[in-house]
């Protein structure tokens, strides 16, 4: 994130703020999890891949992505890129289902998403460690429910200053606070970037 709290700013080309140490260091993290989690907005806005960009790591994580409308684009990259396994938690499964169900496992997450329910039905698929990369709306869901075991935050010295763009943990000055009961357990620079990593132990 930026300075400013910051994920990206509001113009049709996406804000790059991690560079390539940074990227091979969510390339580790990644390989050490059993699943990653996007919201719809990450694969509308930055068409991930989320698979591994050295393959010496090992397999692919299950892709997961959270959907209220269901409305996701069969031709997105998190739907044709890999071979790990797809997971689409919608509260529009029969949406879901006519657009991408032959890419991806539809499963219905409540309305609205009931995020225990999201959680205890990866569990039952085997994932125990899931890695939340976004975007603003995810983050403030899992934020808020206090499921965070681990944060890591990349702060890039860039100022946003645009009230509109979309902000770590989803956040606005009207936000309630959430105390998340994490400590301070690493504090590196890299590069020009810092890495904080923030963890209950």
């Amino acid at each position: 994130m930026s300075l400013d709290g910051a994920l990206d700013d509001t113009s049709a080309t996406r804000l790059v703020l991690s560079d390539a140490t940074d990227l091979d260091r969510v390339d580790a993290e990644r390989a050490g999890v059993d699943a990653i989690l996007v919201g719809a907005g990450t694969v509308r806005s930055d068409d991930p891949r989320l698979v591994l960009r050295d393959r010496s790591w090992g397999v692919d994580p299950v892709k997961v992505v959270l959907s209220g409308s269901g409305e996701l684009d069969p031709a997105a990259r998190f739907f044709t890129v890999g071979d790990a396994q797809r997971v689409v938690y919608t509260s529009r499964p029969q949406v879901a289902a006519a657009r991408v169900g032959h890419l991806a496992t539809v499963v219905d997450a409540g309305d609205p998403v009931d995020l225990q329910r999201l959680l205890a039905d990866l569990h039952a698929r085997g994932v125990r460690r899931l890695m939340v990369e976004g975007g603003a709306q995810v983050q403030r869901l899992v934020l808020a429910a206090g499921v965070v075991d681990e944060l890591q935050l990349v702060v890039a010295p860039v100022v946003v200053g645009d009230p509109n763009a979309p902000r770590f943990g989803g956040g606005d000055l009207h936000s309630p606070v959430h105390r998340l009961g994490l400590r301070l357990l690493e504090a590196r620079p890299m590069s020009d970037l810092t890495l904080l990593r923030f963890g209950r132990g």
